[in-house]
């Protein structure tokens, strides 16, 4: 092997500047981890006796296939296995991540006669920003050659289209220990694959002149007889020693048969990272959802408290003002017109309790009822009149105008007749509330697309639009009149809890001292067979 090899020229450019040299990969070290693995799987199944050079990043799983192939008893040639010194001042500057310890190798006990060789390279190496594993078999002589850009946007220049079969995976085999540096683990790799004879006695001979000059330091070997030379005779002796295994096998053509089952090799090792990573996804998923459900379950209870602790406050105040004036009964001197008023205080918070108690069961069996209920289809005109004709008489004593509008051919409605009756008292019994003697109250219906529009408008005292946001929230109560003490704050959260379970919505808009218009959309009906089709 005599070609011409610049002294100063990295393994990887030898590579490049071959006649037919292969086009440059961007890797992320998960799959250069993939593909040396191929190449050491391809040797232990076929039991191929071959020499290999290696130097690889730091971490015990990337010797682990190189130890299993040198402890194979008489199959492996010899074993050179190149570390780095650690530079820690280029390592802080530069993300050094090609830099070995001298036990980055693993320790690899061969248990065989088989020649493993570790030898130590200086900071200033050429190949201190290179990776690579090569053999030399009779069967086949490849490679893989990987570079270290000294920036990710040198890796982007380079080659601006990743492939996508680069799987940046922290699933494949031990990958946490693949770099131990978190900017190692990000940064992608320039590599390299090329299975012609040629190109690899170019880079044997390559390796040979750039370690030449240095003063290498050998930290392992077995049955080599280098033991006794000095650093300045290493790098002689080392390609001596290699030299004579190489001439002991044939440089025959690569075997193309062994070439595809090294590219089926890696298709099985990629196809296992997928595997994994849909496993690992499918967890993290899981992960997830039970992390959400779990915010759900925390909320709700945390809502619960609140209510629970609302419901005690509401349920307090009117035993509060009951016992109050229950005690101001017992006083002898009081007189008849103050025994009134007390009297009719009770039985206004009587009632209030009353109101209150009933919501609460409204609000408790609504779910239960909704969970179970189809909903049916129930026509306005069935509905509203009713509703307006029982609050007309309110209505006129409070000296408010009540009039509705609900054309007969209106579409029906999904929704319970008792959960829409209950949508239109509640709206009424406010607008008529909160509006003052000479107002009006109005309802009219009306279709729009597949939902019929419910507004209910009146010229009460209105809503400041600070407020409004708040109005459907349980036990809040924002417009003040003379009879307001007696509302549980509960009729508007009931309804839009029966919207929602209709699959319809409310909104407001009010203004103060002119009055509030509530608008509400309920779906149209469809049969299932409409629903289907």
């Amino acid at each position: 092997m005599n070609p011409t090899v610049p002294s100063d020229s990295s393994l990887y450019e030898l590579v490049l500047q071959s006649e037919f040299p292969p086009a440059a990969l961007q890797v992320s070290p998960s799959t250069l981890k993939s593909l040396s693995d191929s190449f050491i799987q391809l040797l232990i199944e076929q039991e191929i006796p071959a020499i290999v050079w290696a130097k690889l990043p730091r971490g015990n799983v990337w010797w682990t296939g190189i130890e299993q192939y040198t402890n194979l008893p008489g199959i492996a040639q010899a074993a050179y296995l190149f570390t780095q010194q650690r530079d820690d001042a280029e390592e802080a500057s530069s993300n050094s991540g090609a830099q070995i310890d001298k036990d980055a190798t693993g320790e690899l006990t061969a248990t065989t006669d088989t020649p493993v060789i570790t030898v130590q390279l200086p900071t200033d190496s050429l190949l201190r920003r290179e990776y690579f594993l090569f053999v030399w078999s009779a069967q086949f002589k490849g490679g893989l050659f990987a570079h270290r850009p000294r920036s990710i946007q040198v890796n982007r220049v380079l080659n601006p289209n990743p492939l996508p079969f680069d799987l940046l995976s922290s699933s494949y085999g031990q990958t946490s220990q693949l770099l131990e540096s978190s900017q190692e683990r990000k940064q992608l790799l320039l590599a390299l694959c090329s299975f012609e004879t040629i190109v690899i006695e170019r880079i044997i001979h390559g390796l040979e002149r750039t370690i030449a000059p240095l003063p290498l330091q050998l930290l392992d070997h077995q049955s080599t007889g280098l033991s006794s030379l000095d650093a300045a005779n290493l790098s002689t002796a080392l390609a001596q020693h290699w030299q004579t295994l190489v001439q002991q096998i044939p440089a025959h053509p690569s075997s193309a048969h062994l070439i595809g089952q090294l590219f089926g090799k890696h298709l099985q090792h990629q196809e296992e990272i997928w595997q994994r990573n849909a496993v690992y996804r499918k967890q993290a998923e899981n992960v997830e959802h039970l992390r959400l459900q779990n915010e759900e379950l925390t909320t709700t209870l945390r809502l619960k408290d609140d209510f629970l602790n609302n419901v005690g406050q509401e349920l307090r105040t009117p035993l509060t003002t009951i016992k109050t004036a229950l005690s101001l009964l017992s006083s002898p001197n009081l007189k008849p017109p103050q025994r009134q008023r007390y009297m009719d205080l009770i039985a206004k918070e009587c009632d209030r309790q009353n109101s209150l108690i009933t919501s609460l069961l409204d609000l408790t069996h609504l779910d239960q009822e909704a969970e179970q209920t189809t909903l049916p289809p129930v026509r306005l005109v069935d509905v509203v009149p009713g509703v307006a004709s029982t609050y007309q008489p309110i209505a006129e004593e409070k000296g408010v105008r009540l009039s509705y509008t609900v054309p007969e051919d209106l579409p029906p409605v999904a929704c319970m007749t008792n959960w829409l009756k209950q949508i239109v008292i509640n709206l009424l019994h406010n607008g008529i509330k909160y509006t003052s003697t000479g107002g009006n109250v109005w309802v009219r219906a009306k279709q729009q697309g597949d939902y019929i529009q419910l507004e209910v408008r009146d010229t009460g005292i209105g809503i400041a639009p600070s407020e409004i946001p708040k109005i459907f929230d349980r036990f809040y109560r924002v417009r003040q009149s003379a009879d307001d003490s007696s509302g549980a704050g509960l009729g508007l959260t009931i309804v839009q809890q029966l919207l929602l379970h209709c699959g319809g919505s409310i909104s407001v808009k009010s203004k103060l001292d002119e009055g509030s218009t509530f608008n509400v959309l309920l779906p149209v009906y469809h049969s299932p067979s409409e629903s289907q089709t």
